[in-house]
């Protein structure tokens, strides 16, 4: 105290330490959430998916989504390089493999290698912020204690060893239980992530009847056309009929117009999937094909984000028919029959294009009633007999159940289009 008084007599005072300000943050101003990074307002407008980071950039996307931390120091240096942010994915198991949750050392090796990683690229400066756990599920009954508490461990821990990025878990659509049981049982998270389809159009309904358990910002995960669980229809035997690729990029731009990018909560969102990958078939959710081309999907991403349209479009392919019928068809073959599958278009494409044909046995196997196939099915390329122009001649496998014959068309910019039809080859 006698010293304190000798400076304050002499006109000295301790200068205040200021306070730390995170790299990324959230600001809440007025009734509007802000998310800040460097200083400056930043709104997500991201792609889930961990490839094609230099058309991301391009097409005007700032933000990659990924769902784990495999190759995160390499996916991080490379969104630094392109301008990009990184919501990183720290992935848990859900919540009712409770085994796992039971296990202490399990759990206990689950920390330290969160921690490992967290600490690792804390200081990165493409992190935007970690998503600690992916559709877990936050279920209620007492017995999932001690799931509550490895996450809220390891929520803690983030907050405690990273105060520089937010921390968000991503739930499946405005679950109504989820939401209540974050808000009661979860320790703290920063936002709330939202990985939503079809189920986008009643959004903003689901946020004003939940306002009252979460008033916190939100940001979407995942968003995308309808998936195979919400098809526009299925055949006799349970296949999802697939959009062509033009037809799902109608289906994105009319989808967006759903956003809430109005709502004073909203923090950007992160459309699905920027890549190509296995989901009921190779085509469903994939914006670019196998070598690299985009479709016409990303064309609508470039409009959505930056309101240009790109100079080329993709091919405007409508639909496959087999024998003159459509996938709404129902379309029956007999083993080892010949038949012909034929492309249709909305407008033919110019000279310089080049034809793939597929056929691929359909794609039933999950592990799980949540994990789908990640893993292409057996083809039977050898079937396609002969093409022509726009047609292909096949032979319907020998062995009875459910295929699909493929179509994809790419141009001599860049860019493809896809379709398929389903059918069932039928015994005797």
């Amino acid at each position: 105290m006698a010293m304190l008084a000798f400076l304050l007599a002499a006109g000295c005072t301790q200068s205040p330490v200021p306070a730390h300000k995170p790299a990324v943050r959230i600001s809440k101003e007025g009734k509007k959430y802000v998310l800040y990074r460097n200083d400056t307002p930043f709104i997500v407008k991201g792609a889930a998916g961990f490839t094609h980071m230099r058309q991301l950039r391009e097409a005007g996307g700032n933000t990659v989504r990924v769902w784990d931390t495999a190759q995160l120091g390499r996916i991080l240096d490379e969104a630094h390089a392109h301008q990009l942010a990184v919501i990183a994915g720290l992935p848990m198991p859900v919540s009712s493999i409770l085994s796992f949750y039971q296990d202490t050392a399990k759990t206990a090796a689950q920390y330290s290698a969160f921690r490992a990683v967290v600490n690792r690229y804390k200081s990165h400066p493409a992190l935007l912020m970690w998503c600690l756990g992916n559709e877990v599920d936050f279920p209620y009954r007492p017995k999932f204690k001690p799931f509550y508490k490895a996450y809220n461990r390891l929520l803690n821990m983030i907050h405690a060893d990273d105060p520089d990025h937010p921390v968000t878990t991503a739930v499946i659509n405005m679950n109504h239980r989820m939401i209540y049981n974050i808000r009661w049982k979860v320790d703290g998270l920063d936002l709330i992530s939202v990985n939503i389809f079809g189920s986008l159009r009643y959004m903003d309904r689901h946020l004003s009847k939940l306002s009252w358990a979460w008033s916190g910002p939100f940001l979407i995960t995942e968003w995308g056309i309808n998936g195979p669980w919400e098809s526009d229809g299925t055949t006799a035997w349970g296949a999802p009929i697939e959009r062509s690729s033009g037809r799902k990029a109608e289906q994105y731009l009319q989808l967006y117009k759903y956003m809430p990018v109005n709502n004073p909560r909203f923090l950007g969102a992160c459309v699905f999937f920027w890549g190509q990958k296995q989901e009921t078939t190779h085509t469903w959710f994939s914006l670019f094909s196998d070598n690299g081309a985009s479709s016409q999907a990303v064309n609508v991403m470039q409009f959505l984000w930056t309101n240009r349209w790109p100079e080329h479009n993709a091919p405007a392919l409508k639909e496959v028919r087999v024998d003159g019928k459509g996938a709404w068809d129902n379309i029956l073959l007999n083993p080892a029959t010949v038949h012909t599958a034929e492309m249709v278009f909305d407008a033919l494409p110019g000279d310089s294009i080049r034809i793939k044909w597929e056929l691929l046995k359909e794609d039933w196997y999950m592990k799980n009633w949540y994990e789908p196939n990640l893993k292409k099915p057996a083809s039977f390329d050898s079937l396609l007999l002969s093409c022509e122009g726009y047609k292909v001649t096949f032979r319907a496998p020998a062995k009875t159940g459910p295929y699909r014959i493929f179509a994809t068309v790419f141009d001599d910019k860049g860019r493809f289009a896809a379709a398929n039809t389903p059918f069932y080859v039928v015994g005797p």
